[in-house]
């Protein structure tokens, strides 16, 4: 059975450090490549490219913390009943 995840907090958490929110959620992997999208867009801003990345990869992260939260919580509601 599935735990119950809160999705605010998996948003936030990915919100302070993109990737927490998936690791948070149990996507151990997918929370880790999001880390390392984020530390090559930090690198990528001493030529400028990672300025338009940084923020665009920022917020389909917290997004995706937010919605994978969401459908854990259906699966476990669904298994529930």
């Amino acid at each position: 059975m599935h735990e119950q995840k809160s999705a605010g907090t998996a948003a936030v958490l990915s919100a302070l450090i993109n990737g927490l929110g998936q690791i948070y959620n149990g996507h151990i992997i997918k929370g880790v490549l999001f880390i390392l999208i984020q530390a090559l867009n930090g690198f990528l801003t001493t030529i400028l490219i990672g300025y338009i990345f940084l923020p665009i990869v920022w917020v389909i992260c917290v997004f995706d913390a937010y919605r994978s939260a969401q459908k854990i919580n259906r699966r476990a509601n669904r298994a529930r009943f």
